[in-house]
């Protein structure tokens, strides 16, 4: 018994041990890195970079992206994670297979995907001419790049919970008399609302970091459709590396807040669910 605990201590400490090595290897030291080459050259120079007119229309850009991500998917979450969880259709499996498309679907991939669908050599293309709709190199196919890739995170957040739940609140509240309105808002919405919350977090960390799908449609349009990630490629391949790591730093600091939000959305969550017990 003595050997079998001593074993299992000597197991716990090694699993440990390689954990907090990982971590550290894989995201502390990046994160030091990052900061430490931002302010390599003085505190100056970073404000310089971080103020700079280009930087500071790629935050504006990747912040509206995200927002319109955001929106965009948590009115489709909601919907759709209801219509799967609570009726019965035909084509359920394939809207939940579709749903999972974007996880599935290189990011790269789905760029080229939308150049091909509204681009010049889209029939779509000269509909989209006479309207003087522009997507493909314009903000509208960020927009889209970044709403498809965030795609299921606030969906796949809500379903499991809404299965759990069941539908027993619901039909005794709509034999009472309840509008479906006032059952979302009252019985359904409750119980998943740090869920929804945990979902939210994740679209908006998902969006805040797209590259692949953003390069593509973007065009690489300096202040005008360049997003973070882009900005900091650019300034990258053009051997800026202190500006780049610079405006790394921003992301790294939006990474931050969203990781914060998310533990503080699980902490609560989770202290109500054990109140409620």
């Amino acid at each position: 018994m003595h050997k079998e605990s001593k074993g299992s201590k000597a197991v716990k400490i090694l699993l440990i041990s390689i954990s907090v090595i990982f971590v550290f290897l894989m995201l502390v030291l990046p994160l030091i890195t990052v900061i430490a080459e931002a302010l390599k050259q003085g505190f100056e120079v970073y404000i310089k970079a971080v103020a700079d007119k280009y930087t500071v229309k790629a935050i504006l850009l990747t912040v509206e992206a995200t927002l319109c991500a955001v929106a965009v998917n948590t009115v489709f979450g909601l919907f759709a994670a209801w219509a799967v969880t609570k009726f019965r259709f035909k084509g359920k499996k394939l809207l939940c297979t579709l749903i999972d498309l974007p996880v599935t679907v290189s990011p790269v991939i789905a760029g080229l995907i939308f150049v091909l669908t509204f681009g010049r050599q889209s029939p779509l293309y000269p509909l989209l001419e006479s309207l003087d709709i522009k997507i493909v190199f314009a903000v509208p196919g960020i927009i889209l790049a970044t709403v498809f890739v965030t795609f299921p995170f606030i969906s796949r957040e809500l379903i499991p919970v809404l299965e759990s739940q069941g539908t027993d609140e619901e039909e005794a509240a709509a034999l009472m008399g309840a509008k479906g309105f006032t059952i979302f808002t009252k019985i359904t919405f409750p119980h998943i609302k740090w869920a929804f919350l945990y979902g939210v977090v994740l679209c908006a960390a998902r969006a805040m970091g797209e590259f692949g799908a953003v390069s593509v449609l973007s065009g690489h349009l300096r202040g005008k459709t360049n997003t973070l990630p882009l900005h900091v490629e650019i300034l990258f391949n053009e051997f800026k590396y202190v500006p780049a790591f610079a405006v790394s730093s921003i992301l790294v600091m939006m990474a931050v807040l969203i990781l914060i939000a998310k533990s503080v959305v699980e902490y609560i969550g989770k202290r109500e669910s054990e109140n409620v017990r």
